[in-house]
């Protein structure tokens, strides 16, 4: 190595003077994490909820999907991986609504059934990702949710230990100071219930004005992550919710709304590079009766276009969203595989293409890969490499 005209004190001090935030950089970004990605959730009421909830679900999705599935016009190799998908694993994640889906039925009842889903949950499983909903931290509904959670894990811990892949939805955050009380109340739980600090975390809706932009002026939603004191690692928005608040009719709230791009682009930027997932909303024209056919094509375009935004997950209502979700999903890895394999092997054997990419497309082309081969679009053979080596791209640590 060759030396140049600076002495060892110039670098030396450059170290010292960066450590603060170099250390701080590494702690609010660590990139990626490892794992799987569920491609959607599934919302039910708890009135709903019961034991063969989700074969019921995927009973009736594959029903609509053998009768009226030649109208969505799919490659036979997409076709037969969501039939596959239907009878293997029709919900990736599932929520136990208490919120907007449940309503107020009172007191009593809301106890009898936070329990006695928590206990249904505890001997049933049935999916790779499940948790709940509770009501919201705000004045009105703050006592209520904490209730209903605390009752949730005391029947689904009955039998000793949180399913793998627990999930808590916080919902209709309007003020900072909502986020950081619910991770101490997370904390005070896992006391109470003698689990490992650390082991409850939440997804946050972004569902309200206040959750994106501040009384300030300030971007609520970086904020959010923070307050979370590393207890969030999803956003999640919420189309309706969010929509109806900016006073735009019902006929024109969409996951496609300007409206709805603008808040969750903020989601992307703030959330860029902490670990933090995302996921789009739902549209709630289900397909069913005489208009399946034109739901079935609205749904498998804003699938779609989630996924070409860089929202690898959505919100289904109704199990006939189910064939969509999965076809939609499924094509858009499937078109895509062949290219994204050659350019991440292309790059790993730094053989000279048509495309010059750097670190942070391979990693994002890994990332693409190892979504198709957990949900079932891609095959491991298929794969240029195996999972391990996917995810060590994903997070740049090849």
């Amino acid at each position: 190595m060759r030396d140049g005209r600076l002495t060892e004190d110039v670098y030396t001090a450059a170290d010292a003077r960066l450590a603060e935030a170099d250390a701080r950089v590494a702690a609010l970004y660590p990139g990626e994490p490892p794992g799987r990605r569920p491609v959607h959730t599934v919302y039910v009421s708890a009135s709903q909820y019961r034991t063969r909830l989700v074969a019921d679900w995927g009973k009736q999705a594959m029903r609509v999907f053998v009768e009226r599935g030649d109208v969505l016009g799919l490659d036979a190799d997409v076709a037969e991986r969501v039939r596959t998908k239907l009878l293997t694993e029709p919900i990736e994640d599932l929520r136990i609504d208490f919120e907007d889906g449940y309503g107020n039925p009172g007191d009593e009842a809301e106890d009898a059934a936070a329990l006695a889903a928590g206990q249904t949950l505890a001997t049933t499983g049935g999916t790779p990702f499940v948790g709940i909903r509770f009501k919201s931290f705000e004045a009105t509904t703050r006592r209520r949710g904490i209730r209903t959670l605390d009752l949730f894990l005391s029947g689904l811990l009955s039998n000793g230990a949180l399913p793998d892949g627990f999930v808590i939805t916080l919902p209709k955050v309007t003020a900072i100071e909502q986020v950081s009380v619910a991770a101490d109340v997370l904390g005070q739980l896992e006391v109470a219930y003698g689990l490992a600090e650390g082991t409850l975390r939440f997804e946050v809706q972004i569902e309200t004005a206040q959750s994106i932009l501040a009384h300030d002026g300030t971007v609520t939603v970086a904020r959010i992550i923070q307050a979370a004191a590393g207890r969030c690692f999803g956003l999640h928005y919420g189309t309706y919710d969010y929509s109806a608040g900016l006073g735009i009719g019902a006929a024109y709230q969409s996951m496609a709304h300007p409206a709805a791009d603008f808040a969750k682009q903020l989601m992307q930027v703030a959330a860029a590079g902490t670990g933090v997932r995302l996921s789009d909303g739902s549209t709630n024209r289900l397909p069913i009766g005489d208009d399946l056919p034109g739901a079935w094509a609205e749904h498998l375009r804003l699938v779609r276009r989630s996924l070409e935004n860089g929202f690898y997950q959505g919100w289904d209502l109704h199990p006939h969203q189910l064939p969509t979700r999965f076809a939609a999903t499924y094509a858009f890895y499937r078109e895509g595989f062949p290219t994204a394999a050659k350019r991440l092997s292309d790059y790993a054997s730094q053989t000279s293409a048509g495309v010059l990419d750097e670190p942070a497309t391979a990693a994002a082309l890994a990332h693409y890969l190892l979504g198709g081969l957990h949900c079932g679009a891609l095959e491991p053979a298929e794969l240029p490499f195996d999972a391990a080596t996917l995810d060590r791209y994903a997070r740049r640590l090849a």
